[in-house]
């Protein structure tokens, strides 16, 4: 099994910028991707930016040139950098990852973004 660790969440205001970590371990050879989710209340889940064990990346239109996705194999832990934050990017981010047992999720991590 996996088991995602994420830290770094917090309140910024408008334009601001926050930086997320994803901590994995256990069997985190098998793991092809991974990637962060946002839910905001009323809202359904976003796949907001994804990374492939290739160094591919993903990330939603309504992130894209803000936020950037990337992987410190050393210490087994995904980044997602997130500049000019806007108000309409609170939500909780979840981590995940794919491996070959299937999907591991972390317990998501507060960002608020006042205006």
């Amino acid at each position: 099994q996996v088991q995602l660790v994420e830290s770094g969440g917090g309140l910024v205001q408008d334009g601001g910028s926050l930086r997320l970590s994803c901590a994995a371990s256990g069997s985190i050879s098998g793991i092809n991707v991974m990637g962060w989710v946002r839910q905001a209340p009323g809202k359904q889940r976003e796949l907001v930016a994804s990374i492939y064990s290739s160094g591919d990346t993903n990330y939603a239109d309504s992130v894209k040139g803000r936020f950037t996705i990337s992987r410190d194999n050393g210490k087994n832990t995904v980044i997602l950098q997130m500049n000019s934050l806007k108000p309409e990017d609170t939500a909780v981010y979840f981590c995940n990852a794919h491996y070959l047992g299937g999907w591991a999720w972390g317990q998501g991590t507060q960002v608020t973004v006042s205006s």
